[in-house]
């Protein structure tokens, strides 16, 4: 029997049932249910404390659940964490490579750690070196290293092994715009060529860039499919209000029952109606006199507020 007919490629690449985590009289994660399919960018979203960074660390194995179960690349998690570290990467949050080391000593540090040595090590750190734009700082202490170039580092150190499946938790919150978008382009190239990636996040444009994402709260999974599949099925009409005087305008609409909330975005006030309400616009005229009103399409923020109940809106 062939090796590969020994270990079939699962076309899922994470499947977790009841994946629960506590700590203490705290539950971090709460009966997560989760399936992740190979090749996908799939997104955690959510505010800061919501369970992401903690939901990562036990489907890693780098915590042990309280209660669920989890399988990866086809195998159960727990008891097979040492076999599959050698198929993960892993990016934290926080810078976690070392800053008194060279770019070029990182990256061959990581490669002995995975036993990636000789002749194919050195390629495949020359390889790195270009494909991240790292050639000319090989030399350069990590320690004095912009955000952007940290993150160019700290990416081609979790892909050095050419792992299956990709963790990254919040890979992009200490660097510009023009990074973040360079960022994501680099994982869209790793996912083409075959990487699935689980990437936690609190932009609402990165999770619009994610084959599928779960937007979580409190530990909890509030809603779960394609960005697209999520704005056309979030409950909610989404009216955006121009005129005067929006502030006092939305006082009066958050206090009506029908509205789940109300947020101003420059000269428009961006409203959003339960779907229950049959004439969301006829709801709001009587309060909106001469302003315009508009029904136009979801984001992935609206989505956001309907499953949260507006309670991370401002």
């Amino acid at each position: 029997m062939t090796e590969a007919a020994t270990h079939p490629e699962p076309s899922v690449v994470i499947s977790a049932s009841g994946l629960t985590r506590r700590f203490g009289e705290l539950v971090a994660v709460n009966q997560l249910d989760l399936t992740v399919p190979k090749g996908t960018i799939y997104g955690f979203l959510g505010p800061n404390g919501c369970g992401k960074s903690t939901a990562i660390r036990l489907l890693t194995g780098l915590l042990e659940p309280s209660a669920g179960e989890v399988t990866v690349l086809g195998q159960l998690l727990r008891g097979h964490e040492e076999a599959l570290k050698s198929r993960i990467g892993y990016m934290t949050q926080k810078f976690s490579l070392y800053d008194n080391l060279s770019v070029l000593e990182n990256l061959r540090f990581v490669a002995a750690i995975y036993g990636v040595r000789g002749q194919k090590g050195r390629e495949r750190i020359d390889e790195l070196l270009q494909q991240y734009g790292l050639e000319h700082r090989c030399q350069q202490l990590a320690g004095t290293m912009s955000g952007g170039q940290k993150q160019r580092l700290a990416l081609a150190c979790a892909t050095l092994h050419q792992p299956e499946l990709l963790f990254l938790d919040e890979p992009t919150s200490a660097v510009d715009p023009q990074n973040r978008r360079d960022f994501w382009e680099q994982l869209f190239d790793l996912s083409a060529a075959g990487t699935t990636i689980l990437v936690s996040t609190h932009y609402m444009d990165e999770a619009e860039r994610c084959h599928r994402l779960a937007i979580m709260e409190h530990g909890f999974k509030r809603a779960d499919g394609t960005p697209r599949e999520l704005m056309q099925s979030m409950g909610a009409t989404v009216i955006e209000v121009s005129g005067d005087g929006l502030r006092q305008l939305k006082q009066q609409l958050t206090a009506q029952t029908a509205v789940i909330s109300a947020s101003q975005a420059g000269s428009r006030l961006r409203v959003l109606v339960k779907d229950e309400q049959r004439d969301p616009l006829g709801l709001l005229q009587p309060f909106c006199g001469a302003h315009q009103l508009e029904i136009v399409r979801p984001s992935l923020e609206d989505v956001f507020v309907t499953c949260t109940g507006g309670r991370h809106v401002g």
